[in-house]
């Protein structure tokens, strides 16, 4: 039987059709599943076509997730890991090292490439997205601005980083807002990043990260009525997820030396 498609709209409009987001808001038992889930939504619009996706999770354990360039042993405090059990993993989007968890809400939006013109390329679909997603967090903190490459920040100080993939024919841009997780958490698992954007100045992780004061609830409402994210999405791609978490364990196992590994990857 063919796997059933995001939807069951045509394939592709023509020009810059305006088309309506799909809402998923689904959490899967483990952060491999929870990583693959948001590649296996981009292989799908990007092969079958489809609506724009918006979805949100938060993982219900804690863990690491490397960028594609980034090395374990400069960012990750795997002796923490390790002690605490917790999984370090590898995404296929660009960008740093990041800690996710309870306290962390994840958003990912997929997206066909024609949906706006700004989506031509990475600096202006940063643009593009984290203007508007700014805007909507302006409601709690007036002060949320983009800033650096990609991120959200309120007055200085970091909430929100982000990343992005793109394919032929449709991109995944995805992030996390910190609302409950704090940077002293984050402290024990990583560590002080070599590459920093300049508006970071070298703060220690304490100093630079903060909490947005909303609940995640309130946060997943205001951010879907953002992007129009009216309707569910009823169907997804759950017979390509197998798929993609073999991606993501072989991209995270393969690019570790095996010394490297640390406790708690193939459990993840």
């Amino acid at each position: 039987m063919d796997r059933p498609p995001i939807c069951s709209r045509p394939r592709r409009p023509s020009g810059n059709a305006v088309r309506a987001f799909r809402l998923l808001d689904l959490t899967l038992p483990s952060p491999i599943e929870n990583l693959a889930l948001d590649e296996t939504l981009l292989d799908e619009l990007d092969d079958v076509g489809g609506d724009p996706v918006l979805r949100f999770w938060e993982s219900r354990r804690h863990f690491v997730v490397l960028g594609p360039s980034c090395r374990l042993m400069d960012d990750v405090h795997v002796d923490a890991c390790e002690a605490d059990g917790v999984p370090v993993l590898r995404r296929a989007s660009g960008g740093g090292t990041v800690l996710q968890g309870p306290g962390c809400l994840s958003y990912a939006l997929v997206l066909p490439l024609t949906l706006h013109p700004q989506l031509a390329n990475i600096r202006s679909t940063n643009q593009f997205i984290l203007e508007r997603m700014a805007s909507t967090l302006h409601r709690w903190e007036p002060g949320t601005d983009f800033v650096g490459t990609s991120d959200l920040a309120i007055d200085g100080r970091k909430i929100s980083g982000n990343a992005q993939r793109r394919k032929r024919n449709a991109l995944l841009f995805h992030g996390t807002i910190l609302y409950a997780m704090q940077g002293t958490l984050i402290a024990r698992y990583l560590k002080q990043p070599a590459r920093q954007p300049e508006y970071r100045e070298d703060r220690p992780h304490g100093a630079f990260l903060r909490t947005i004061d909303a609940p995640s609830q309130d946060l997943k409402r205001a951010i879907a009525a953002g992007w129009g994210a009216n309707r569910p999405l009823d169907v997804w791609p759950e017979a390509r997820l197998a798929e993609g978490i073999r991606n993501v364990r072989r991209r995270s196992e393969e690019r570790m030396p095996a010394a490297e590994v640390p406790f708690g990857l193939a459990a993840s």
